[in-house]
């Protein structure tokens, strides 16, 4: 099968399947949706804020407030895309008629992390409007220093945290157990590691954290701990953790019947 049609093939598939697309709009909306509530609270408040957040406020980054959310709804997309061919037994016929399983593979996360991206960038520019315009006086135009390339790289992020919940579902074998890994790892394990000075550290080079450096314009903004990285830096731990878990699920793919 040439790999136009495979393209073809899984953007069928994935338009096809309602949990996969209801994810990408769910994101959207929680993500934009939680970010207006939060920026139109902090306006409201701003004044209670202790001053080390005052100083160092940052407007796009509290616009990205509900990304938390939209985190998650990231996770169960990647998840759903690979994982719905396992529990569903189409995995033999998927291979079956793309017995090229590079192409299989490479097909799927193209459409899949394209679609993905899409997504986030329409929620981070659609967050970062609202947000601002419910922030009034203390908000900041998208042509101020660094605010676009937090935006985009927001977009961005969403993309790759896709793509990092395919990677290792397809390792997996399992949507189910994809995600009760990939939760507690990106949402919970950061946090519990922030706990202890002697943890902070490794906790910094996990997807989440570095990724999401890429969406702060204030250094150390909201009095958030400091990187021994910058925001391209970051993103670029992102990337390799999801390189590396496409790398190792089309190991398992190679090596282990459908």
């Amino acid at each position: 099968m040439a790999f136009t049609a495979v393209l073809q093939s899984e953007w069928t598939k994935i338009r096809t399947v309602a949990s996969t697309s209801w994810t990408l709009i769910v994101s959207l909306v929680v993500t934009v949706g939680i970010g207006a509530a939060i920026c139109a609270f902090v306006n409201a408040s701003f004044q209670d804020m202790p001053p080390a957040q005052q100083a160092t406020f940052d407007p796009t980054q509290v616009s990205f407030a509900g990304m938390t959310l939209g985190q998650l709804a990231m996770i169960v997309f990647g998840a759903l895309v690979v994982g719905t061919e396992y529990s569903t037994g189409m995995i033999r016929t998927s291979l079956a008629a793309v017995p090229r399983r590079e192409h299989f593979l490479l097909g799927k996360l193209v459409v899949a992390t394209a679609l993905a991206l899409l997504v986030g960038l329409l929620t981070s520019f659609l967050s970062f409007f609202i947000g601002q315009a419910l922030l009034g006086g203390r908000s900041i135009g998208i042509g101020e220093e660094n605010v676009l390339r937090a935006v985009v790289g927001a977009g961005l992020y969403m993309a790759l945290l896709a793509l990092f919940s395919m990677g290792v579902t397809t390792l997996l074998r399992s949507s189910v157990l994809s995600m009760c890994l990939l939760i507690p790892f990106v949402l919970v394990l950061p946090a519990i590691l922030a706990i202890a000075e002697a943890t902070r550290k490794v906790g910094m080079y996990l997807p989440n954290q570095a990724g999401s450096r890429i969406m702060q314009v204030v250094p150390n903004g909201m009095d958030t701990a400091d990187t021994p990285y910058g925001p391209w830096g970051g993103l670029g731990i992102m990337t390799l953790w999801a390189l590396a878990a496409v790398l190792g699920g089309y190991v398992v793919l190679r090596k282990k019947d459908a």
